[in-house]
């Protein structure tokens, strides 16, 4: 009897499991058309004839969180040789030549949760521009020679970004706010990690995460989603599938909660006006969904022009500009309100941001008027980041890297879902009373008039 029990029960738990697959389809915008292949990689069709034109992108999970500082920066040096040589065209010259013949237009992008590529052509070149793709990302070819011309172009963007003041002011933030898992949470990575880096590392990086089953496929355009998915299983079919989940077996570190807010100066001739940095460790999709989308919502209202926070700062002189913004982020999110304060009034700012702060829990901080703004604010905001048919793929695979495709569907919708109880929530879970890294970058010589070190530091 125990026998038979056990058999109907594996039976009926395989077919919740076929049900389940049944219900696999994520939940998708019209226009919208997905499917996985049988080998993992997934693929998205978003129909779309405004213009007669087509997007091919591929994105992977892959990009700062998965490097350790042996490999910081070296996701982004791979998305440079991503667009060098391949099989198919053995040398960049080679490359270079098919996507002019193709008439593309082609990018890429590396941020902490995502590596992406894309070309942009002709409807009527979109086999060939699969085809180039699927030669790009199966079969990269990473001469020693290309190498040593790109590692200082990538190294150049380093150093751009280091003359910028507002980049130096965030770098040191990191710093603080992710202690020792810092190259987690940075893609432009360490100059002495991309100057030394080789076609092996290189091949380390595709073979740890450059897998199907661990890809997105995006088409959209003036296509038909058959006749694409057809195109795309035949060209991708073959890809093999891994016999492993990459984030089982290269497990990611845990953040580490800051146990305490950390305050710096850092002095810098560049800085010609100061600028305010405050950071907290925010919500991961993982674990709170809820409060990534209150997140953006809250920081939507103390953007508003009528809100306390801008009255309090920019209306009364005090700054020219106060910014707030969450990072959706799989994995620890950074919570960043930045502000550009007046030089001559430097601690009357600090001090009454920290009175503002203090605040931001009150019931009464924001009115149900300012809420409904936001929340219209948001709408449209999303309304109009569709209109171009070429930005939707990447778009979608930020989410479908950091969050989900469900999630990518439903945002617009749950903005305005989004109650008072719920920003508070998110309020006293992750920024009132909680560990904050506050910095501020000025000139000395303002810096010992104003004696900065003496109010901006902790209590």
């Amino acid at each position: 009897m125990t026998r038979n029990f056990s058999k109907i029960l594996i039976i009926n738990i395989a077919a919740m499991l076929l049900t389940a697959g049944a219900f696999a389809q994520p939940r998708l915008p019209q226009g919208y058309f997905w499917k996985k292949l049988p080998n993992g990689l997934e693929v998205l069709v978003i129909e779309n004839s405004k213009v007669p034109l087509a997007t091919i992108e591929i994105a992977v999970k892959n990009g700062s969180y998965t490097e350790d500082a042996e490999y910081n920066g070296l996701s982004h040096l791979f998305e440079h040789m991503f667009f060098k040589a391949n099989r198919d065209y053995p040398t960049p010259e080679d490359f270079l030549k098919r996507t002019q013949q193709l008439g593309a237009l082609w990018n890429g992008s590396t941020n902490v949760e995502r590596v992406n590529y894309f070309f942009t052509l002709g409807k009527d070149s979109l086999k060939a521009g699969l085809k180039l793709m699927n030669a790009a990302i199966r079969f990269p070819i990473y001469r020693k020679e290309d190498m040593e011309k790109e590692r200082p172009v990538v190294d150049g963007e380093f150093q751009q970004l280091e003359s910028d003041p507002n980049f130096q002011l965030w770098f040191e933030v990191q710093k603080h706010l992710w202690g020792d898992l810092l190259n987690r949470k940075n893609p432009i990575g360490i100059h002495g990690v991309i100057n030394s880096a080789t076609p092996e590392k290189m091949m380390v990086i595709k073979d740890k995460y450059y897998l199907p089953n661990n890809s997105l496929l995006t088409i959209c355009g003036d296509v038909k989603h058959d006749d694409a998915f057809a195109l795309a299983e035949s060209i991708f079919g073959d890809w093999a599938k891994s016999d492993f989940d990459p984030f089982v077996k290269y497990p990611l570190p845990t953040f580490k909660p800051l146990p305490k807010s950390e305050y710096f100066v850092k002095e810098a001739t560049i800085a010609q006006t100061p600028d305010m940095q405050f950071s907290w460790q925010g919500p991961s999709y993982s674990t709170d969904s809820a409060s990534v989308v209150a997140a953006d919502v809250f920081s939507t209202i103390v953007g508003l022009n009528s809100s306390k926070l801008q009255q309090a700062l920019v209306d009364k002189g005090l700054a020219s500009t106060v910014q707030m913004n969450y990072t959706t982020c799989k994995y620890v999110g950074p919570i960043d309100i930045l502000i550009e304060p007046n030089p001559n009034k430097l601690k009357e700012c600090y001090t009454e941001f920290m009175n503002q702060l203090s605040h931001f829990a009150d019931a009464n901080y924001f009115t149900d008027e300012q809420l409904k703004d936001a929340k219209a604010i948001l709408m449209r905001t999303g309304i109009h980041s569709k209109e171009k048919p070429s930005d939707l793929p990447a778009q979608v695979s930020f989410d479908w890297c950091s969050t989900s495709l469900n999630f990518y569907t439903d945002l617009d919708e749950n903005y305005q879902r989004v109650t008072r109880e719920d920003i508070a929530r998110y309020l006293n879970k992750y920024l009132t009373g909680k560990p904050m890294v506050a910095g501020l970058i000025i000139k000395p010589e303002l810096s010992k008039q104003t004696n900065a070190v003496s109010f901006f530091t902790a209590r």
